[in-house]
Formats: structure tokens, sequence, C-alpha cells
């Protein structure tokens, strides 16, 4: 009886990194879908407020996991500013007083240019894999596709601002939505997707809304006008000189 005991426990001990393991590989694939090996993409977002809306369009651009560049178009007023992720760290230039300046760690979850992205979220941060455990929290079929439901709790020691966060991922690696839970347990904003439709080779959320609970008639909208991946990027295009004075 005590040797079954001992072999049931280490199979119990077994199962669990096993789908620990699906979970964040789940997750790898959904970051690696929306960023490929490179990739280039034009945006507009849409900000909605009680009394205003306003909107910019963008070009972004990505590299692995840790490079991203993104750089306002439209309108005039607010072109030229930019926003470069490398190796963890991240600088703003804006045009207008024509400084980069360092986004400090602390300030990672602030809004990203008055909109309901923070300057973590416009980076496509993939910190998220390594920095918490991954848990599969459901597995369920929706309009043809497999749908996964994973929970990522960070890790004790990760310098992040969310308790939690929940991802639910479609068989085909589009992020359908991802909800962003505070310390204490409540829902704080939520991440969907709108629109899905074919673009450069594979399927792409081409409207996702980011919206808080606490403001339910406030939201910000990014509607993807076009998308390349796995394509040749410069090598000085993820540089601060690059960000000031832009050669791509």
């Amino acid at each position: 009886m005590k040797r079954l005991l001992m072999v049931f426990g280490l199979l119990a001990s077994l199962a669990q990194p096993v789908q620990a393991q699906d979970a964040q590989q789940i997750i790898r694939q959904a970051m690696d879908h929306y960023r490929g090996v490179t990739s280039y993409s034009e945006m507009t977002m849409t900000i909605q407020r009680a009394d205003w809306t306003r909107s910019m369009t963008m070009q972004a651009w990505t590299q692995g996991d840790d490079e991203t560049l993104v750089r306002v178009v439209e309108p005039r007023k607010d072109a030229g500013n930019g926003t470069l992720t490398l190796d963890g760290n991240m600088w703003t230039y804006t045009p207008k007083i024509n400084r980069v300046i360092r986004i400090p760690s602390s300030m990672m979850g602030q809004n990203w240019m008055g909109s309901d992205f923070s300057n973590k979220d416009i980076s496509k941060n993939t910190d998220v894999i390594d920095q918490y455990d991954h848990s599969l929290l459901e597995t369920r079929e929706q309009d043809g596709h497999t749908v996964y439901v994973i929970e990522s709790v960070p890790h004790e020691e990760a310098a992040v601002v969310w308790g939690k966060e929940v991802f639910t991922v479609r068989d085909d690696w589009v992020l359908l939505e991802q909800q962003f839970w505070d310390q204490d347990n409540q829902l704080v904003k939520t991440l969907r997707a709108r629109e899905i439709q074919m673009m450069s080779g594979r399927a792409v959320a081409t409207v996702m809304r980011m919206a808080r609970e606490e403001k339910p008639g406030e939201w910000t909208e990014l509607t993807t006008a076009e998308v390349e991946f796995d394509i040749d990027l410069p090598g000085n295009l993820f540089t601060l000189s690059n960000l000031r004075n832009p050669r791509q």
C-alpha cells in the first residue's frame, strides 16, 4: 500500500507540470502568432471617451520577443511620436520637445498616449511567458474551433502590475480575449477580439477593443489595416537613432 501511494504521488507530481507546460506553450504560440519572427503592421487606434473621440494611425514593427517600434503617422499634431522597446527597456520620442525619454519600469503600466492600452501593452511584451505560472482552466468548442482558457499568475518575485491575467486562445492561436485582474482579484480591464480575418496567410484579430470595467462606455480600439509577417527588416530599425530620426 505504501508503495502504491508513492506511485500515485509521483504520477500526480508529473501530471501538473505537463498541464502547466501545455498552457505555457499555448501562450507562447499565441504570442508568436501575432508577432511572427518579424512583423510590420499599419493600424488605427480609436479612443472613445464620454465627451470626445480621437483617432491615430500608426506603423509598428516587431522582431523576436524583445524588439518593438511603434510610430504615429497621423494626425499631423501627433505624427512622429514613437515608442521603442528593446531588451526589456522602453523609450519614447516626442518631436515637439525633440527628446528621447526612457520609461522606467514603474511606469510601464501607465496609459499610452491617453488610451486604455498601457506602455507594456503597446510594446507587445512577452514577459508573461516566463514570469508567470500558467494553468489550463477550460477547453471548449466554439464556432468550429477548440478554445483554451488559461489563467496566468505572476511569480512572487516578478515586477508586474497585475495579480493575474486570463487568456482565451483559439486553436489557430488567435488571442480572443485577455483579462487583467488586480492584486485584490478584481477584474480591471479586458482586451477582446471583435473581428478576425485572414491576413498575410494567417488568421488575425483585425479589430481589438480594450475596455475598463469601471467605465463601460469608454474604450480603445485597434484596427489593423495591413500586416506582414516574417519579412526582412533593416538592421538599424530598432535603435534610438532611428526612433529620433526615422529612416524606415
